[in-house]
């Protein structure tokens, strides 16, 4: 088939990107900057972002498939700039899609969607969605994956995958801002250390998206459903970091703070950083105190059952994979 990816070029899409060209197919990134690294293996670029929506529309002419993988990540930030790229952008893919015919998307979602500011333990993707978020992130991609859902008929099939906590080798956003904070002295663990998270392999994620897309065809109950995708094992947060800051040769967390402590300096640093205008993003808000603090992890016996995923990469060889990457 011919597949575009967007956001090709980053972490997850170019996993995606370069295992649906081993497999044979023609593929296409939408990003927007340039990755020659891309050109060189075949997959071509066109440059955009996914909030314009002619260059979108242009993009999809032809497609048989679309991983919508490219959003505006992370806890801080304005909301009309999130708005514009998760939700703007996913109506434009979509609009595309239906305009040119194209019968497949699988959007990239995450757990975050379902967040409430309580632990997650085990659960399905009956949890519903949240009436309250505490950051832009996750509130613009609820919206954005439920229209995604909504949108799934006769005409064209789609589904959402809530990869939590991607991680793995050329990592542009976990694994760098462990190694930042560490390095600086300011990583911390947050509360008690018992919270227990899942994780997800960056090349288990990517197979999760290829078969998924596989799977999209008319009476598939794939089709308008979410699914959780992690490595199904789930792992004591602080025990995962301090292996990961390990494997990197770099000491243990050995600072703590209180979650109630942690809660009450990401409230502060959110109002001064709103009263002044900042750009910059707090060393901590309520959102991220929530997340370093409570237990969320998920049950993947739906991915299992109906995408036919097992992750294929266990965690320990994953970390072995990520300390390579860095020799």
């Amino acid at each position: 088939m011919k597949a575009l990816v967007t956001g090709g070029g980053g972490f997850l899409g170019r996993y995606i990107a370069e295992k649906l060209l081993a497999l044979g197919h023609e593929v296409i990134n939408l990003s927007r900057g340039q990755y020659p690294e891309l050109e060189r293996i075949g997959i071509k670029t066109i440059r955009c972002g996914v909030e314009d929506a002619e260059k979108v529309e242009s993009a999809v002419q032809g497609v048989d498939a679309v991983f919508h993988v490219a959003a505006k990540v992370g806890v801080w930030g304005g909301y009309d700039d999130f708005y514009r790229i998760n939700v703007t952008g996913t109506r434009n893919i979509i609009a595309a899609c239906r305009q040119h015919g194209v019968k497949k998307m699988v959007f990239t979602s995450s757990p975050s969607v379902i967040f409430d500011g309580k632990p997650h333990e085990g659960i399905t993707e009956a949890y519903p969605y949240p009436k309250k978020y505490l950051a832009h992130y996750p509130a613009t991609k609820a919206i954005a994956e439920r229209e995604v859902l909504a949108a799934s008929d006769s005409e064209l099939f789609t589904c959402s995958l809530r990869p939590h906590l991607v991680w793995g080798p050329r990592d542009t956003n976990l694994i760098p801002r462990l190694i930042q904070r560490a390095k600086s002295g300011r990583l911390r663990q947050v509360g008690d250390g018992s919270n227990i998270i899942d994780t997800v392999y960056v090349e288990n994620a990517a197979d999760a998206h290829i078969l998924a897309a596989e799977k999209l065809y008319d009476g598939s109950p794939v089709c308008g459903s979410a699914y959780f995708i992690t490595q199904g094992e789930p792992v004591n947060c602080w025990s995962f970091i301090n292996a990961v800051l390990g494997k990197l040769g770099l000491p243990p967390v050995e600072k703590k703070v209180s979650y109630p402590v942690a809660y009450a300096a990401g409230a502060m640093m959110e109002a001064v950083y709103s009263m002044i205008g900042a750009q910059s993003e707090p060393p901590m808000t309520r959102f991220l105190a929530m997340q370093l603090a409570m237990s969320h992890y998920f049950s993947i016996e739906r991915a299992k059952k109906e995408l036919g995923y097992v992750p294929k990469i266990g965690t320990e060889e994953g970390l072995e994979r990520l300390k390579r990457s860095f020799s």
